[in-house]
């Protein structure tokens, strides 16, 4: 199944944390994971989080400022953000595809204005605001449980059956052929689902294998990989893996 990587730590900043938790069993087809990421007190200077492609939707909490809070989604390369020297973010990652509701909730990047959706986000933020991770892990399952029955997030079939042929997909054609899909309808549902065009999706899929350790599949040779993956990360394969943990 797919198992994405969200963010690349610097490896130099030793006080920052970033916690993942696997949601409950009723969740895993819809939740990646929960996950926290803080500040233990005020760094020295100023954090670059760097955001790793993943074709996930994420449910942000600024713990900061509750009325902070949104729904985000990363384009097909990285990016990074200035998180400043002090934070504290609650996020639920959703797997790809999942979110049903309309593409004009998602916002790209880091959320950091105060939230005026329909979604009862600030509520939730002061739920959690006092608690610690464990202790808001039911609250942010329960919150997905609700989303559920509004019929805003549930399992979707055709990225559900790319993860689970994943090792077997080498193109866009390969991709279309598991969904059962002709190639029109496969940009049709992945562009509504994902916001990402399938050659954009398979770019993340194979960026987020290599990541994984897995079998660096479809770049044609050595040189291809390298280009690939510096365009998709801004970094070459060597520079990352000495300044980031994954």
């Amino acid at each position: 199944m797919y198992d994405p990587k969200g963010n690349g730590k610097e490896k130099e900043v030793r006080s920052v944390l970033f916690v993942e938790a696997e949601p409950p069993g009723h969740l895993r087809g819809i939740v990646h994971r929960f996950l926290e990421l803080k500040t233990n007190g005020s760094l020295p200077e100023d954090y670059r989080f760097h955001a790793l492609p993943d074709a996930c939707s994420y449910i942000v909490f600024d713990q900061l400022n509750p009325q902070i809070a949104g729904l985000a989604q990363l384009r097909a390369a990285s990016e990074e953000f200035n998180l400043g020297r002090s934070f504290h973010f609650v996020n639920i990652r959703f797997l790809p595809g999942v979110w049903q509701g309309g593409s004009e909730q998602i916002s790209y990047g880091l959320v950091e204005r105060p939230y005026v959706g329909d979604l009862p986000l600030i509520g939730i933020n002061q739920q959690l605001s006092s608690r610690d991770f464990v202790d808001q892990q039911p609250i942010l399952s329960a919150f997905v449980e609700e989303l559920m029955d509004r019929k805003l997030v549930a399992v979707n079939p055709v990225t559900e059956k790319i993860f689970h042929k994943l090792d077997d997909i080498r193109s866009v054609s390969d991709m279309a052929a598991v969904c059962e899909l002709s190639a029109r309808q496969l940009q049709r549902r992945l562009k509504q689902t994902t916001g990402l065009t399938p050659h954009d999706f398979l770019k993340v899929l194979r960026l987020q294998q290599t990541l994984n350790g897995k079998d660096i599949w479809s770049y044609a040779d050595q040189s291809h990989f390298i280009h690939a993956f510096r365009k998709a990360t801004g970094y070459t394969p060597g520079k990352y893996s000495r300044k980031f943990d994954v």
